[in-house]
């Protein structure tokens, strides 16, 4: 990473800016901003590798904290701010992290979560040059915890080599040049934002524009500031942007060349309007935090896109696997694995877990799913989500496409309730637009005509927004809880 920042900081480009601010940084400065961090946390002791928490939120001094413990050598720790005290603590405390580098909207948060004697660690300190830690790419670089589908969370770490992998499967899959311009609402401190559009823009060398958050008010206003050529989002933000007033003018819509579907699936008929409406090309792919973002993605037009589908392997091998671990022919269901240069090296102090995830030299994804014959692959299911009702395997993405269907649902999830009788039966928890006279049999009647009534939900719930996790993607999990609490 030091190596990457010394060569982009050699011209005058400008690597970020930040529409809403209406500032600008370039390489050059940034490079400046990161070696005064690294000197600092070097003074004061930080040693190689280790971890040093960053609660930040998007912005100048996320980015600063981010390049600044990578320059120095040690292992960046993304907090998720929106993870919960309880959650925060735990990463704080298995980490071992002894500095943290916090934002002032972090601060009662993290005054709230920790524990022990972290240090935390100025910013803007203004330290006499010193000696840093000398760099490999296999010294570790980027600690991040998954959101714990199951028991506590995993840290999943990253060396300087995959991560800068991960910038790269993005930037050969959608042709990023120095060019290209991309519009960043995710949270950095989560897998997309981070990999895909930070370090994608710094292994292509183009720039990227920077939004606290998304605002589907100011969306496109901002792409239009910043003239963003590309954008990275989640299917909720694109379900939000189609079902919102706002849209893009004809030059924004003319310079976009693409925007970018990834951390969960996309319901075909949601891209289809998406592109009916706004006439900007939707890429969907697939990725996850253990290999640095992306692994699939759709060509870019005019080449071959599979609605449906989340594309075909870039800069890594992604294969089926039976439940034996043999390859499966296409058109045959096993679970999706992945290998190459952007997977992770392991989950830290889990030893038992990083066996468990590995197949000889293939990451399992934990996804099920099916390859084509022109190597495109199709999700079916997570293995950890399949509803068994009466013995059978339903797919909750299955009763979720059937319910985006219907023009007036912004958000949808499927989820399975304990039954005595068939084990699990089918429910749904469902967004509305505003005005929608939709009821919930109106939803479970279309269920019916599109999936059988077997596979439809019993019921569906209405709730003001459904529980997201830092992407923006839904966390089914959580759904059973939160409607037998309300």
């Amino acid at each position: 990473m030091r190596d990457w920042l010394d060569q982009r900081a050699a011209g005058t480009a400008t690597a970020y800016l930040f529409p809403q601010e209406g500032t600008v940084l370039s390489w050059r400065a940034l490079r400046a901003e990161a070696l005064r961090v690294a000197w600092t946390l070097t003074r004061k002791g930080a040693r190689k590798g280790e971890s040093i928490a960053i609660l930040q939120p998007n912005g100048r001094d996320g980015l600063i904290a981010l390049y600044g413990a990578l320059y120095g050598g040690f292992r960046a720790t993304m907090i998720n701010l929106v993870a919960g005290r309880e959650a925060i603590a735990y990463a704080l405390e298995h980490s071992e992290a002894r500095f943290a580098l916090v934002h002032q909207e972090a601060q009662a948060l993290f005054e709230r979560a920790r524990t022990g004697g972290i240090a935390q660690v100025d910013l803007h300190e203004e330290p006499p040059g010193t000696q840093l830690h000398p760099l490999a790419s296999s010294d570790h670089a980027l600690l991040m915890y998954t959101s714990g589908t199951t028991g506590r969370p995993k840290g999943v770490v990253h060396t300087h080599a995959s991560l800068l992998a991960g910038g790269w499967t993005a930037t050969v899959a959608h042709e990023l040049t120095a060019d290209d311009r991309g519009l960043c609402v995710l949270p950095i401190y989560h897998i997309n934002g981070l990999c895909v559009s930070v370090m994608g823009s710094l292994v292509s060398g183009g720039s990227l524009a920077v939004c606290p958050r998304f605002s589907a008010r100011s969306f496109w206003a901002d792409a239009a500031a910043s003239k963003a050529t590309w954008f990275s989002v989640v299917p909720t933000i694109i379900s939000h942007l189609l079902h919102s007033a706002e849209g893009p003018d004809t030059e924004t819509k003319t310079r976009l060349r693409f925007g970018r579907s990834a951390s969960s699936a996309l319901a075909p008929d949601v891209q289809r309007a998406f592109e009916r409406r706004f006439d900007v090309p939707i890429i969907e792919t697939m990725g996850l935090t253990e290999t640095a973002a992306q692994i699939l993605s759709n060509p870019l037009p005019p080449g071959l896109r599979k609605i449906g589908s989340p594309g075909r392997a870039y800069g890594n091998e992604v294969a089926v696997l039976d439940a034996a671990q043999v390859p499966c022919d296409p058109g045959i269901e096993g679970e999706i694995v992945v290998r190459g240069p952007n997977v992770m090296r392991e989950y830290l102090k889990n030893p038992q877990a990083t066996r468990d995830t590995f197949a000889g030299d293939w990451l399992r994804t934990g996804d099920l799913g099916r390859m084509d014959a022109d190597g495109y692959f199709f999700v079916t299911g997570r293995l950890k989500e399949l509803i068994i009702k009466g013995g059978e395997n339903i797919a909750p993405r299955e009763i979720d496409e059937a319910l985006y269907a219907h023009g007036d649902v912004i958000e949808a999830a499927a989820f399975g309730r304990p039954c005595q009788r068939y084990g699990e039966t089918v429910e749904a928890a469902v967004k509305l637009r505003a005005g929608s006279a939709l009821s919930p049999l109106d939803l479970i009647q279309l269920c019916k005509e599109r999936l059988g009534v077997f596979k439809s939900p019993d019921h569906v719930h209405f709730l003001e927004d459904l529980p997201k996790g830092p992407s923006g993607k839904i966390q089914r999990r959580k759904l059973l809880a939160l409607i037998d609490r309300d």
